[in-house]
This record gives structure tokens, C-alpha cells and sequence, in this order.
């Protein structure tokens, strides 16, 4: 192995007079850049400076972590003259969003301009010999599973990760729930069955089956906060099973209304739940576009009004904030997620339809539910 390892050879190797990098965090690209910088200085005849005050200045442009500047955009209106005289500049920065003076500059630079562009991630950086040049040694299979495993722990969620680690850019902007509403309604106390007070629940479930697990979230009802005792995720199980996993719920809780997935294949899911637990009790919803918008605004009011409470876990944070709200072409706003490993957003809707279960008078679903609204409307909280 050489003193650098392959994608820093190729950085010191690209003489071209403009370079940027989208890079992972934890795999020495300052140090080679700052070993570039000295190699530019140190010839008596020719060498560069590299300035930190660009007004006014001439010489090697270099903007490190540019997409954390506390003002980019006046950086570069600095910055921007130096190149226009013809000196080089190096731009590298992990992501820090999509909205920014960085991110642009790299999406141009991958449409083609005079921009060399060098992608490299942590994958990358580990398949190219980051972790042997790390230890000093040839690592087993498992020291390098182990050392990426850390790197995702640091990250602390996945699209922390994606975007520190995977040269992933992420749109805060577009999340419905950022991450300060979703953790300033965590709690340790929430997802224990063994707190159940004994009032009255509230049911969600998301329905699933081979792509996209089942969820069923329950809330009970204390004051006007509503607390999670339980969230059951199920993976590629059999109707039966998720038949039972519910009937368990019903046997263990006060329910006093369940909200089901209706979609496709939750269509017998619901008609069999009605026919055990009752019309008045099980309630099915269609998810559509204007379905989808009325449960995620009352489950974000609540969110916002500090009225729901929810497990400090993982899982739990990344589904509630991979929900993005766009914008169709016609004009009409959508709520979806990418769908990854862990699922589709399923603890998300799960517990958007727990909470639109504890709406009372039921919320207006446009014509897309399908139960018993009518028996609902005189039935008390709390009631049997």
C-alpha cells in the first residue's frame, strides 16, 4: 500500500485549475488536500499562495466543509473573482442539505462544466483501504463490519448516515416532521405495556406483507396527551398471525377505535377484524392523496401541541421523519416515503391512524373510510 491510498492519489493526480469533492466524513481528506496545498507553495518559482481573505487577493482558492459556512453564499461572492482571474480553486465539503450554494455546485458539476468532480464515499474509502491504512494491518471481515457499524452509530439515524457517510444530500425541508417536533415528544416511559394505565386505546394498523411490514401502534389516553404503550412491527407475516397479534391487542386494552389499513390487501384484514371485534370498534381507511393529507395534519398538530408521546427508538424516529410533503405536477400536495429495509414509513401511518382513531367526533376522511362513524359519534371516551 502506498503512503495515500487510491482516491487521494487521484485527487493529488487531477491538475485540473477547478476540483470539487463530495466526500464522506472519517476518510483523511483534509489531509491530503493540506498536503496539495503545501506541494503548491513550496516551489520557489511559481508557487501559490493560498489565501484566507479573498478580497483583494490572489492565489489557491480553497473552501473546506464549504456546505457548513455559517453564509456561503457571501463566501463565494468573495471568493468567486479569484477564479475569474485564472487561479485554482478546490471546493470539498461533506452535504449539509440540499438548499445551499455547495449542493448546487455539485449537481451542476454532474451535468458536465468545467468542474472535476470526485465522489467518494465511505464504502468506498473502506473498499479502497481505509481501514487497513487506519490500523496498520490487514483487518478480518468483521473489524471492517464493525468499524462501518460505528460510523452508522455516530450517524445516529439513516439519513444522518446517507448524507455524512453516502454523499447523499437530504432535504430537511421537505420533512413533515423535523427531527426537534419527533424528539421533543420521545419518551422512555412510552412503548411499555407494563405502563398501561387501564384507559381507554386507540388503535393504528399498518398493513403489510411481503415488501412492507405490518404495524400496530396503540395509544392510550391520559389527560389529553396520548402515549404509546405499545408499537408491534411484523415481517412477512402471515395474515393469521397479524389476525391474532391484533386480537391480542383488543383482549389486552380498553379499545375503544381501531383504524385500519384498507388498501388492497387490508380489504379481508378489516371485514374479518369488523366481524370479531365489531363495526362500531374497527374502522377501515383507504389511503389516498387527500386521505393521507388529513391524517398526517392531525398527526403533526399533536406532534407540534407536545400531545402525543413516543419511544426514544431508531426505527421509530426515522420512519416518522422519512415522510415527505411534495408537490405533483398538478398542484396537489403528497405524503410519502422512500421505501428502504426497515420498510415504508409503517410506524408513521400506524400511528397516524391511532391518533386519527382517537379524533372525537370522528375526522372527516372525505369518502374514503369505510365503518361505523354514526355509533362512534355518541360513544364517550373511555367507554366499553
Amino acid at each position: 500500500m502506498g503512503y495515500f491510498l487510491p482516491y487521494q492519489e487521484k485527487w493529488l493526480a487531477d491538475r485540473s485549475r477547478l476540483k470539487i469533492a463530495e466526500k464522506s466524513r472519517r476518510i483523511g481528506f483534509t489531509y491530503v488536500q493540506s498536503y496539495e496545498d503545501v506541494r503548491d507553495a513550496c516551489p520557489d518559482d511559481g508557487g501559490l499562495d493560498v489565501p484566507r481573505a479573498f478580497r483583494s487577493k490572489g492565489g489557491k482558492l480553497v473552501l473546506y466543509e464549504f456546505a457548513f459556512h455559517n453564509d456561503p453564499e457571501a463566501l463565494w461572492k468573495a471568493a468567486a473573482p479569484i477564479i475569474t482571474w485564472g487561479f485554482p480553486a478546490r471546493v470539498v465539503s461533506t452535504y449539509n442539505g440540499k438548499g445551499n450554494r455547495y449542493a448546487r455546485m455539485v449537481a451542476d458539476a454532474k451535468k458536465g462544466n468545467k468542474w472535476s468532480l470526485h465522489t467518494v464515499t465511505i464504502e468506498d474509502a473502506v473498499a479502497q483501504g481505509l481501514v487497513e491504512k487506519i490500523m496498520g494491518r490487514q483487518p478480518t471481515p468483521e473489524e471492517v463490519r464493525a468499524f462501518l457499524q460505528d460510523c452508522r452509530d455516530i450517524a445516529g439515524d439513516e439519513e444522518t448516515y446517507l448524507q455524512e457517510y453516502m454523499c447523499q444530500p437530504v432535504d430537511e425541508a421537505s420533512a413533515w416532521l423535523t427531527w426537534e417536533l419527533i424528539t421533543a415528544c420521545e419518551d422512555d416511559g412510552a412503548g411499555d405495556p407494563t405502563r398501561y394505565l387501564g384507559g381507554p386505546c386507540y388503535v393504528g394498523m399498518d398493513i403489510g406483507r411481503r415488501r412492507d411490514q405490518t404495524v400496530i401502534w396503540v395509544d392510550e389516553q391520559v389527560g389529553d396527551v396520548f402515549w404509546t404503550r405499545e408499537v408491534i412491527a411484523l415481517k412477512n407475516a402471515p395474515f393469521a398471525v397479524q389476525d391474532v397479534a391484533l386480537d391480542r391487542v383488543f383482549e389486552f386494552y380498553r379499545v375503544v377505535r381501531c383504524c385500519m389499513d384498507q388498501t388492497g390487501m387490508g380489504e379481508k384484514m378489516v371485514e374479518d377484524a369488523q366481524a370479531r371485534h365489531g363495526k362500531h370498534r374497527v374502522e377501515g381507511v383507504v389511503f389516498s392523496g387527500p386521505v393521507k393529507q388529513d391524517l398526517a395534519t392531525n398527526g403533526k398538530q399533536l406532534f407540534e401541541d407536545r400531545r402525543t408521546r413516543i419511544p426514544a427508538q431508531r426505527a421509530i424516529r426515522e420512519s416518522h421523519h422519512a415522510v415527505r410533503k411534495t408537490t405533483t405536477s398538478a398542484g396537489n400536495p403528497r405524503f410519502d416515503a422512500d421505501r428502504s429495509e426497515a420498510g415504508h414509513a409503517d410506524e408513521f401511518w400506524a400511528h397516524m391512524l391511532a391518533l386519527h382513531a382517537a379524533s372525537q367526533p370522528a375526522a372527516v376522511i372525505e369518502h374514503e373510510t369505510v365503518g361505523a362513524k354514526r355509533a362512534l359519534a355518541g360513544l364517550g371516551r373511555g367507554t366499553w
